[in-house]
């Protein structure tokens, strides 16, 4: 998804990790927020977190927040996984985490973009526009390359098991055709032929 933004709240288990991914192409900003939300009766639980990426390097890690973010630009094509666990003092409560993901043209501040470009109204709503029809051309053009690569492969896999076939269907024949001559020669030395 080269354009998204999506809301997620995670509930984390007192000895356990939640993880969240993504598949994301390279060249892709990416911004996330994340926040503890607690109870007003206990104390501000903190958690640590990792953002890895397909590759299992760091982009993004932190311990014992409770509220952050992280933005990074993405360097390869892959799925970016982004875990996130109870710190050793809160380890006995459940924590609910607020993650707000956000990809591609999502990550735009269109406000300051319209200060700067000096513009509002219908001519801002069009350059989103512009800026959203680019970015599902450029998926378009992705998914068609990912369709040719999926169909090669299969045309190569068709291929093998054509040629499988024609061999198992040989060895087949000769095996019969040995039988033949063999029962032939067997029944010739008994001579019931």
């Amino acid at each position: 998804m080269a354009a998204g933004a999506g809301a997620v709240w995670l509930e984390i288990a007192p000895s356990g990790t939640k993880c969240v991914s993504e598949e994301i192409q390279s060249n892709v900003v990416v911004i996330g927020d994340y926040s503890v939300l607690y109870d007003h009766h206990h104390a501000h639980p903190t958690i640590a977190v990792k953002v890895t990426s397909p590759f299992g390097d760091v982009v993004h890690k932190k311990e014992k927040v409770s509220m952050e973010q992280f933005a990074f630009t993405t360097a390869e094509a892959g799925n970016y996984l982004a875990c996130f666990s109870i710190d050793g003092e809160d380890r006995g409560l459940v924590v609910k985490l607020n993650l707000d993901w956000k990809i591609g043209i999502a990550t735009r501040d269109w406000d300051s973009v319209a200060k700067k470009e000096k513009i509002e109204g219908v001519e801002l709503e069009l350059l989103k526009l512009e800026v959203a029809v680019q970015s599902i051309h450029d998926n378009l053009l992705l998914l068609k390359s990912k369709e040719a690569n999926m169909r090669d492969a299969s045309e190569k896999t068709n291929s093998r098991v054509t040629w499988l076939s024609m061999l198992s269907l040989s060895v087949c024949i000769a095996v019969s055709v040995l039988q033949l001559w063999h029962l032939q020669q067997y029944f010739r030395k008994k001579k019931l032929i």
